[in-house]
């Protein structure tokens, strides 16, 4: 083809996309990684409702490789579960290498340090589960149109736990979880010292104690603390 005949096509292309944006349809390209028969049935009924959507299938994660360097802004559909990836590092690092693509994770079961790791590492992945409902994969899908993406309520939840549980403070005594909640709520040194019938210089020493173990420095950071480990509940918090 001749450059004039494609300066034509683009220039004409263009004007239809400026002149009319509604007119013009994006081909998405959607990669289907899932190793369940059931589930990649459906998967791909659900993709093809929609005439603009193309859909391939990988196996493994050379196939997958493989459709990516073909279509580098491809959504992937993937259980990591039933894939053939030695593990997280293996993933990050496919995404990270393909950092167009988005990634939506169905799975039967995902670990909460899993779903934290990956989650936190790039807002590429989205993640919903197998035993969610159906609206859920269609938000997924609706989310990566925008360019944003969607974690299913049971993911946040994960998440949630799973860092309540990594800081909450075995490291602290049970008095001196009191006095964090204590410090949470707003009350000052003296006040402590009174509800706990004790002197002001033993609850500075433990206010001391508690900021050295949980290496905070101010009042602020342990009400964020308290916040992030579930000491105190979001309605209870006040300044």
């Amino acid at each position: 083809m001749c450059s004039k005949k494609k300066n034509n096509i683009w220039f004409f292309t263009h004007l239809i996309v400026t002149l009319h944006p509604e007119t013009y349809i994006e081909m998405r390209h959607y990669i289907i990684a899932d190793n369940q028969e059931l589930t990649r049935f459906a998967l791909e009924g659900l993709l093809q409702k929609d005439e603009d959507n193309t859909v391939y299938r990988a196996f493994d994660k050379t196939k997958l490789v493989e459709l990516l360097k073909e279509h580098e802004s491809a959504v992937v559909l993937l259980d990591y579960t039933l894939f053939d990836f030695a593990d997280e590092d293996q993933l990050l690092i496919i995404a990270e290498r393909f950092n167009l693509s988005n990634w939506i994770l169905i799975s039967d079961d995902l670990t909460p340090q899993f779903i934290r790791r990956v989650v936190y590492a790039s807002h590429q992945f989205s993640v919903v589960f197998k035993d969610g409902p159906l609206s859920e994969i269609r938000e997924a899908l609706n989310a990566v149109k925008r360019q944003t993406r969607y974690l299913s309520q049971r993911a946040l939840e994960t998440i949630i736990t799973q860092q309540q549980e990594e800081e909450t403070p075995s490291i602290l005594t049970t008095t001196e979880l009191e006095i964090v909640k204590a410090i949470a709520l707003g009350k000052t040194t003296k006040e402590i010292a009174a509800e706990r019938f004790s002197s002001i210089h033993t609850i500075t020493t433990h206010r001391k104690n508690i900021f050295r173990k949980l290496d905070i420095n101010t009042a602020h950071e342990a009400v964020k603390y308290a916040l992030r480990a579930g000491l105190i509940d979001p309605s209870e918090f006040y300044i």
